[in-house]
């Protein structure tokens, strides 16, 4: 059944096109996935959906008595109530109120003039059931179990229930936010990237909390494990216009529309050699004609004619333009590359690293990865020396040269413009700046911006073309991905595939780990182990390591269970033999449909 629908729907911000005539219908089941690159118009098609914006053009249609909960990017919470409040304040004000009512009509009928009379019991009988039939809908009988699980799920723990939503970090309230939403459980869900601040403990909730949710469920996200989970249809907003691709996930959706493409392609050059094979035959059938015969003239006016008719194929834009990144390196550096011996660092009497061991040598791609608050970054300021350990020793090779990419962008000076910052690299020229600026997406009209003002996704871009001119050997990345759109993501990608140095990275992007390294290490509970392999291997073994975890979670966590989902990993053949030194990459199989 359909609960929604936008009909030839069109949004314009003052002259600029938003949405041009874009139709889609939301099935009461649905599991779409809402893609397309920064700035396309995803969070604004939510807005509409939720009733934030209203259209310029078209029509809308939606189920009578349709619920819609809608999460922003940046949720609002009032800063004078506690995590577990918040939360509450969700569904709770609205099930207090039904409460209320139940327990006034339940006085009612106690009352001698009610109960003695057939018609007004029966009445009040009547509203009482409706009022528990609503309590009972709107999930009021485990509500306060359901708030506390959410909050649990979403990697708070109890101590933190009572913290004030003032004091909480920005990442912290989009989680609250995204907790407060779920309780509610209304008939449509509309998730703007719900898991960018999630650890992959977290994003399991996530995924599992949607393939179990009654109600429809739109998510805006760009993590591609994640839409290869739990999407069954991609919805892409590209160039102003909407398509629905069916029966899909992300990578069968990345593999189907680029067979399109191609098949557009091919169809298009086929059409313009036949226009152009009719528009030659006009001109020698009407050179013909003025020198001997009408009838030349006649025939060719009529296959005029049929050129105007031919519905013309678009020719198709199989490359958009993206980001120019390459990493280069300047010297191999040193063979052991980093050598972290025996490390405990201590905050406050608390320990957050416990004897930890870390050896990396060159040419390695190693992914750290852990839950929110484990240490990873505390890891990553210790070995760049921002922060001294409280025991043991890191070293780095002396041959090394080490570029950092910054989670919250810490490496940018945000009272600099984007020329000032880009020029600060190395001297150059205006122009010559002005170039890299182009190859990073940023035109010349913005040299004079604050970087302050950057969106997150243009703050990352401008980290890349920092670390691309360095020509660094040993890259230490927190989370690169978080604010890249898809097509950047995989730009970042084939260039780390090219590069030659080291890499150490914090992801929770578990398709990017997949691709891109070939050891795991987890830090939890102060402590590091490591898997040699990618993040599919790791999920394998750690599935091993629990073997009574529920079923149908250890197969949700290992892989997609459709044909043709993200690329999959595979552990190396002797893992006890494999040469580090070397830095041989365990490469993922690729599934056939879903690999680029």
């Amino acid at each position: 059944m359909i609960i929604y629908a936008l009909d030839k729907v069109s949004k314009y911000w003052g002259a600029s096109v938003v949405l041009d005539q874009v139709s889609w219908e939301i099935d009461e089941h649905a599991r779409a996935g809402l893609v397309g690159p920064n700035g396309a118009g995803k969070s604004t098609a939510f807005k509409i959906i939720a009733g934030e914006y209203e259209p310029d053009g078209g029509f809308i249609s939606r189920r009578r008595g349709l619920t819609i909960g809608y999460m922003e990017q940046e949720p609002q919470l009032d800063p004078g109530l506690t995590v577990v409040e918040a939360v509450r304040s969700g569904g709770g004000a609205e099930l207090l109120q039904i409460e209320g009512e139940m327990r006034a009509t339940e006085a009612q009928m106690a009352e001698p003039e009610v109960y003695q009379d057939e018609k007004k019991l029966a009445r009040a009988l009547e509203q009482h059931a409706r009022l528990v039939e609503a309590f009972e809908q709107k999930g009021g009988l485990n509500f306060e179990s359901r708030v506390i699980s959410t909050l649990r799920g979403l990697g708070f723990a109890e101590a933190d229930f009572d913290l004030s939503c003032a004091a909480l970090s920005g990442g912290q309230k989009k989680l609250v936010g995204l907790a407060r939403l779920l309780v509610t459980r209304p008939d449509l869900l509309l998730l703007d990237e719900p898991d960018n601040h999630l650890d992959l403990k977290g994003k399991l909730f996530l995924e599992q909390f949607i393939a179990d949710y009654p109600g429809a469920v739109v998510i805006v996200s760009h993590d591609r494990y994640l839409l290869d989970v739990v999407a069954e249809e991609i919805v892409e907003i590209e160039d102003h216009h909407l398509r629905v691709w069916s029966n899909c996930n992300y990578s069968e959706y990345a593999y189907t529309k680029k067979m399109a493409l191609l098949r557009q392609q091919q169809m298009y050059e086929l059409q313009q050699k036949e226009i152009a094979r009719l528009e030659m035959s006009v001109r020698r059938l009407m050179g013909w004609g003025a020198a001997q015969n009408e009838k030349f003239v006649r025939r060719a006016h009529s296959i005029e004619k049929r050129i105007e008719k031919i519905p013309r194929i678009d020719r198709p834009i199989l490359e958009r333009k993206t980001m120019g990144l390459e990493f280069n390196v300047n010297g191999r550096g040193s063979n052991k590359v980093l050598e972290v011996q025996n490390v405990s660092k201590r905050f406050d009497g608390a320990e957050v690293l416990r004897h930890v061991n870390l050896l990396v040598w060159q040419g390695e791609r190693v992914g750290l990865i852990g839950p929110n608050g484990a240490g990873k970054s505390v890891l990553f300021r210790s070995i760049l020396g921002q922060e001294q350990p409280s025991h043991g020793a890191i070293r780095l090779g002396p041959s090394n040269v080490v570029g950092y990419y910054a989670q919250e962008h810490e490496t940018l000076d945000y009272n600099a413009t984007l020329m000032e910052e880009v020029r600060r690299l190395r001297p150059m020229s205006e122009r010559e700046a002005a170039g890299l600026m182009g190859r990073f997406l940023f035109g010349f009209d913005r040299a004079g911006q604050k970087v302050s003002s950057l969106s997150g996704g243009e703050k990352a871009r401008l980290q890349m073309l920092k670390l691309m001119m360095g020509n660094y050997n040993f890259l230490l990345l927190d989370e690169p991905t978080n604010n890249l759109d898809i097509a950047s993501a995989e730009v970042l990608e084939d260039a780390l595939d090219e590069y030659r140095g080291t890499l150490l990275v914090i992801s929770h992007d578990r398709y990017f780990l997949d691709r891109i390294v070939n050891r795991i290490v987890e830090l939890e509970d102060g402590t590091l182990k490591e898997y040699l392999g990618n993040y599919t291997y790791y999920k394998e073994q750690k599935a091993k390591q629990a073997p009574d975890l529920d079923r149908g979670q250890a197969a949700r966590a290992q892989a997609p269970a459709r044909n043709g989902g993200r690329p999959q990993g595979r552990a190396p053949d002797k893992p006890e033999q494999t040469d580090r030194r070397k830095g041989a990459k365990g490469t993922p199989a690729r599934a056939g449909r879903g690999s680029r």
